[in-house]
């Protein structure tokens, strides 16, 4: 493994900030409404800032985090695969970003990319990448879904020509809500311990998907915007949703890794929706758009 360097750390911060700005300038291409800007510290070590929209015309909540902790031991959740860590002290650093859109017909979207370096007194630090992007439709439209995926298989290609399916197949396995047997959504791209290649190779895949989900989501935003939607299909929405806040409070690491390192509680959840329902047996009718969603996108499936 290539040794990584204050240098190396620097370029990663740099681009992570930048990455944070130009996807609040995405956002407020459609909703104007301001950004909260929340800069904080932690005791065991680094910071970050939160950047939240709240109840904005467009979105009814968009979460843009950075975050640069630091810490003595790595959580269980980050070496729940990497037991041979345990005990190092680290450094994470990443940008994760959430958006629940008013309307039904815009998806949720969700994307991470991140850096671990884990550090010992006896050896060099082993470093590693992780991250993706995800789409959790509330109503299926093929040519968006088409057009999420074939941005991420664009992406992948100059770095191999396998890396687009095992990273598709590897989100579809992670983003899955084993309780309710059903998916998430719609996937993407999913990957974690990227190490394997040099550190600028890595680096620049990692520039690839930040800057990827962007022409992802940009173009779904502004075609989807203006769609009319009524009260059961808001309704719809909010049932959804409730199987978003299911997986991420139950399976999703990346919460879990927070909460565990005394993260900052109203930073890591941010995620959730602002509003979101649990109806009992909730009814879904025959042939409906409902339905459509749930046999026709909501399985495993070759997108291209």
């Amino acid at each position: 493994m290539q040794k990584i360097n204050k240098d190396h750390v620097s370029d990663v911060r740099r681009y992570l900030l930048d990455l944070q700005d130009n996807i609040i300038a995405m956002i407020f291409k459609y909703d104007n409404s301001k950004f909260i800007k929340d800069e904080w510290s932690r005791d065991e070590g680094g910071g970050g800032v939160t950047c939240i929209l709240q109840n904005g015309n467009v979105f009814d909540k968009v979460g843009v985090n950075f975050s640069d902790i630091s810490g003595d031991h790595l959580p269980a959740a980050a070496t729940k695969l990497r037991p041979e860590l345990k005990g190092r002290n680290y450094q994470a650093m990443g940008v994760s970003v959430v958006c629940h859109p008013k309307n039904p017909h815009v998806p949720t979207v969700h994307l991470n990319v991140r850096l671990f370096i884990a550090y010992s007194e006896n050896s060099n630090p082993i470093w590693w990448f992780g991250g993706g992007f995800d789409m959790t439709p509330y109503y299926g439209y093929e040519e968006d879904a088409i057009h999420w995926h074939k941005t991420a298989k664009d992406l992948c290609i100059p770095f191999g020509k396998d890396i687009y399916d095992q990273y598709k197949k590897d989100c579809d396995d992670y983003f899955y809500i084993k309780h309710r047997n059903e998916p998430r959504g719609i996937g993407g791209i999913f990957f974690d311990d990227l190490n394997t290649w040099d550190f600028k190779n890595c680096f620049d895949f990692i520039k690839s998907v930040g800057n990827g989900f962007i022409k992802a989501y940009d173009p779904i935003v502004d075609k989807r915007l203006h769609e009319t939607y009524n009260e059961q299909q808001k309704d719809f929405q909010l049932f959804r949703r409730g199987r978003y806040v299911e997986f991420n409070l139950v399976y999703d690491r990346g919460t879990l890794f927070g909460l565990q390192s005394n993260g900052r509680t109203e930073s890591i959840l941010m995620s959730m929706p602002p509003l979101v329902k649990w109806t009992y047996k909730y009814n879904i009718e025959k042939n409906s758009s409902e339905e459509k969603l749930y046999n026709d996108f909501l399985v495993p499936k070759k997108w291209i």
